[in-house]
């Protein structure tokens, strides 16, 4: 049985993927520059999630409103694990998360059509002081994934789960550093 908080992401030797829902407007200006630019805020925390299905319950498929494009952000494993060994549970106490560079959570993990999963997914927020870091030095490429959620989405309305199942990214479990492992779970 896997265990109740564990880092399933799509990942390479290098990177890893995670996911953001996003405006057309900061997504294409992203897009176009090739990293993340203005209209996206530098000035407020951003979270990534490595779970494509936790943020399609969370953006409703890409129809929420500020929610309609959906990024798949490749950044540095390097980036990542630093980020999550300079985090702090939202547990927390209140003075200790105000002072947090990098907040973490841990949410239900949801099914294709959003049901509540017994294992938790884990979501990082970036805080503003770490934001630059995040986007000029930790992600690698951005890829629009809006067509490919669309799609899905459409197949799983019209009970064709399986067909929409085979485009979501593959997932696997995330090979963390004992001590990164032994934080996060006791932080759960």
């Amino acid at each position: 049985m896997a265990p109740q908080h564990q880092i399933r992401a799509d990942y390479d030797a290098r990177t890893i993927v995670v996911y953001q829902a996003y405006s057309p407007a900061i997504a294409d200006a992203a897009l176009r520059a090739g990293r993340f630019v203005a209209p996206f805020s530098f000035h407020r925390m951003t979270w990534i999630k490595p779970s494509f299905t936790w943020l399609m319950h969370r953006s409703n498929w890409a129809r929420k409103p500020g929610q309609e494009r959906v990024l798949a952000v490749r950044i540095t494993r390097e980036g990542w694990e630093e980020a999550l060994s300079q985090a702090v549970p939202t547990t927390a106490d209140p003075a200790t998360l105000a002072d947090a560079a990098v907040h973490v959570q841990w949410d239900p993990e949801r099914s294709p059509r959003g049901a509540a999963l017994n294992h938790y997914s884990i979501q990082v927020g970036i805080g503003r002081h770490r934001i630059r870091t995040f986007t000029d030095h930790w992600t690698v490429s951005l890829t629009d994934l809006t067509p490919q959620v669309r799609k899905a989405a459409a197949l799983m309305q019209a009970g064709h789960a399986a067909q929409a199942q085979r485009l979501l990214p593959g997932e696997r479990a995330y090979p963390l550093p004992r001590a990164l492992e032994n934080r996060l779970s006791s932080g759960a």
